[in-house]
């Protein structure tokens, strides 16, 4: 492992050990982008077994978000959000299968989208875990 590897593990474990609940599903919604872009340059430059493991990957943190729903507080929303996190996984297969740029893209951009509203609600979810 490279210096530079080994300050990224231990960046992220400290993360991840300071982290409140809203915070560390931001820390999983930027993991999963991140994976997917590392997974497209990996197909781009033909590292097939490479682009595999960064995509089962972002299948593995998509299946952590999906964990995380509160179905009995988020009712609907939560439905929806299994969903759709069901549906990212699909398409994450599919892009593994054919060498699909496009569908990486698709994905990237759903998780970008909910992770837009996840960070607009930051204050409201410190302030809610400070009251309960």
């Amino acid at each position: 492992m490279n210096g530079l590897q080994a300050y990224q593990r231990v960046n992220t474990q400290t993360s991840i050990t300071d982290a409140d609940p809203h915070k560390l599903i931001q820390l999983l919604y930027n993991g999963a982008i991140e994976r997917i872009n590392m997974a497209k340059a990996r197909m781009q430059a033909k590292d097939f077994e490479g682009k595999g493991k960064l995509i089962t990957k972002a299948i593995e943190i998509i299946g952590g978000l999906r964990s995380f729903l509160d179905f009995e507080k988020g009712g609907d929303l939560a439905e929806r959000l299994e969903g759709l996190y069901d549906y990212m996984e699909r398409v994450l297969f599919e892009a593994n299968a054919k060498n699909d740029v496009a569908k990486l893209d698709e994905v990237a951009d759903l998780l970008r989208s909910i992770k837009e509203g996840w960070d607009g609600i930051r204050e409201e979810a410190i302030s809610q875990q400070r009251v309960g």
